[in-house]
């Protein structure tokens, strides 16, 4: 084997997963959806974690607020700032199945879900709470996947919390 080859694999070593730090220095989440003939549409929003759960809040101008509020299927994905990474190829990130909830406008569950939006994001979150073609849509983690480096990718459950580590697949060379 190759010095170059046992340096890569050196390098593959699983790092230690950091699931909550990665959501929490995240602002916006990536969404891909479908629509009702199967065409996928990916977008993104700010959101707001409370108790497992991300909220959003979106307007009926974006193609993938209908596709959330028709209960389609939904993927998540929170990721490392390219700015901030040191391989592109290996950008930490998270990628979850999730289903989905509207929040009734003017309840409690709104009001507070609202609440933590703008406190997270801003004064812009009062402005768009005002608009009546945004809906607030909760977002329920069903369970994904973690990478944060060669070789060291893992499954998560709906608690986000690491289940195994992701090596029933190597990495093949010519």
């Amino acid at each position: 084997m190759s010095e170059q080859t046992e340096e890569a694999k050196r390098q593959a070593k699983p790092i230690a997963p950091k699931v909550r730090e990665l959501i929490a220095k995240t602002q916006s989440l990536i969404l891909a959806t479908v629509d009702a003939e199967g065409n996928p549409n990916s977008s993104y929003a700010p959101f707001v974690e409370i108790d497992n759960q991300f909220y959003i809040l979106v307007s009926f101008m974006a193609r993938h607020t209908k596709n959330l509020a028709e209960g389609r299927k939904v993927s998540a994905m929170f990721i490392e700032d390219e700015s901030a990474t040191k391989q592109v190829y290996a950008r930490e990130r998270l990628t979850v199945e999730v289903s989905t909830s509207q929040i009734e406008r003017d309840t409690d569950d709104w009001n507070n879900v609202v609440g933590k939006l703008k406190e997270r994001h801003g004064k812009i979150v009062d402005v768009l709470n005002e608009m009546t073609d945004f809906i607030l849509v909760a977002l329920h983690p069903v369970k994904g996947a973690y990478v944060n480096g060669f070789g060291s990718a893992y499954f998560v459950d709906s608690n986000l919390d690491i289940m195994e580590h992701r090596n029933d697949i190597n990495h093949t060379q010519k």
